[in-house]
């Protein structure tokens, strides 16, 4: 199974794993899970690191790569077919970086592990 995590899920896994849940934490640990982290979200923490809404301990471009080498999580990359599905997808909220998400774990066919109630809304495997 792929698991694509949201970007608060890879946060918290890589540094408030209590904040996970039980269901989360266990997919992650399961062998036969292929964790994947999507661009848009490596875009998301970029931005929001340099608006000074997020802290890293190091720039998104260290920390990031660093931490997915640890956790052997694979790049997703942001293709045009998930801009024009964002389109497609259902008005439950408007958030970009959330329909881009989602938009790429339909396309790619993944369970995206988050805590977020309004991406349970669309039509998409998740996990919590």
């Amino acid at each position: 199974m792929i698991c694509l995590l949201d970007t608060c899920a890879f946060v918290w896994l890589c540094a408030e794993p209590a904040r996970l849940s039980e269901t989360a934490r266990g997919i992650i640990d399961d062998s036969g899970t292929e964790l994947a982290l999507a661009d848009v979200s490596v875009l998301e923490l970029a931005l929001k690191w340099r608006a000074g809404k997020i802290a890293l301990p190091e720039p998104p471009r260290v920390w990031v790569e660093r931490q997915t080498a640890i956790w052997a999580i694979r790049a997703l990359p942001l293709l045009r077919e998930h801009m024009y599905r964002t389109c497609e997808l259902p008005e439950h909220h408007r958030d970009p970086f959330d329909r881009l998400l989602i938009a790429a774990a339909l396309a790619a066919g993944a369970t995206i592990v988050t805590p977020d109630p309004a991406i349970h809304r669309y039509p998409v495997s998740w996990r919590w």
